[in-house]
């Protein structure tokens, strides 16, 4: 008798009691954890961590759970790459540009000054070579990178008094996030690297002179026009910051082809997300803060002139002592300049124009 018939007259109880087992495996349930750099009340940019868990367990029917940690309950929230790197946990959700530190590459993975926009980020990343480039440098960390969101450009944060000239830069004590503490520094700033939950008291209590997070959704919830009445713009050191979701190498590698493309596609889908989320309430957090007395001041073009030429030249200094940077750098400068020459024709002047129109 073959095997189809005597699955066919046995029954399954049947075929088990002759010792004969179907080709029925059961998927092992897979349980991770994502440590957050983040806190829990910023639904845009922890919540991309909870966008990408909710995929995940969708997709896979329940058998595939990741539970998501704010920063702190794990671990702190500059952490997290260690956390990854040493198997501690699975996943963490973060910004690339935190841990410059450790090699200043990390930033080109988020943000650097002067750099790419939301958009052409995305489209180096998936479209040219910024995913693989990246990777290639993240495998010395013994992880494996997925682009994990976006805000979009950002706001230029938070000031005590008004910043008229450089000479107000001087001595500046500023919070300001991951790279671009190097331009200010240059500048005669001093740059404070503080997590999201603990820069409202030291703006408060003086301990820092100016802040910036991301815009005003953020900024709203995290209180800092209580404590700083101008609010500059734009973030001339966060044109499109892409953060990642950075998986444990050899967990990864442990990963069904299913969950691996399970993972890949729910990344995919918090990337969309949390820039949905961030174009579609800033605009009204924007006007409530306004509302309220915040003084909107653009940086002169004196200061940008002066923020972009030292931050080609800091690029210089460090492609001359960083062969990673060199590397990876040369790539993303081209890609930035091609990005550059078409938009200008097209998003740009697009833009202008209908940012001149009156409506209704």
């Amino acid at each position: 008798m073959d095997r189809r018939s005597l699955i066919k007259s046995a029954g399954i109880a049947g075929v088990l009691a002759a010792g004969v087992a179907p080709a029925v495996h059961a998927q092992a349930a897979l349980r991770w954890r994502i440590a957050s750099s983040f806190p829990k009340s910023l639904d845009t940019i922890y919540g991309a961590a909870e966008v990408f868990a909710q995929q995940v367990k969708a997709m896979s029917g329940g058998k595939f759970e990741i539970t998501v940690h704010a920063a702190g309950e794990l671990m702190p929230a500059f952490g997290v790459v260690d956390g990854v790197q040493q198997g501690t946990v699975e996943v963490a959700h973060t910004a690339p540009y935190y841990f410059f530190g450790k090699n200043e590459c990390f930033a080109l993975g988020c943000a650097i000054p002067f750099g790419l926009n939301s958009r052409q980020m995305t489209a180096w990343m998936y479209e040219g070579n910024g995913l693989k480039l990246m990777r290639e440098f993240y495998a010395k960390y013994n992880m494996i990178s997925f682009p994990g969101g976006n805000t979009g450009a950002q706001m230029g944060g938070w000031y005590r008094k008004e910043i008229k000239t450089l000479a107000d830069i001087k001595g500046l004590k500023m919070r300001i996030g991951g790279f671009a503490g190097k331009v200010l520094e240059r500048m005669g700033g001093v740059p404070q690297n503080i997590p999201a939950g603990e820069i409202y008291q030291a703006l408060e209590k003086g301990t820092i002179d100016a802040a910036e997070w991301v815009g005003p959704y953020d900024d709203q919830k995290l209180g800092f026009n209580k404590v700083a009445p101008f609010y500059y713009y734009p973030g001339w050191w966060e044109g499109g910051p892409q953060l990642d979701f950075f998986i444990n190498q050899k967990a990864y590698d442990a990963l069904s082809a299913e969950n691996k493309a399970i993972v890949e596609n729910a990344a995919a889908h918090a990337h969309t997300t949390m820039q949905a989320r961030y174009d579609a309430r800033n605009p009204t957090a924007l006007r409530q803060l306004v509302g309220a007395g915040t003084k909107l001041r653009p940086f002169s073009d004196a200061i940008l002139g002066a923020a972009f030429k030292e931050s080609m030249a800091l690029y210089a200094d460090i492609g001359a002592k960083n062969p990673d940077w060199a590397k990876i750098y040369a790539d993303y400068s081209k890609f930035r300049t091609e990005q550059n020459l078409w938009f200008q024709f097209t998003e740009a002047r697009f833009d202008r124009f209908m940012q001149a129109q009156k409506f209704a």
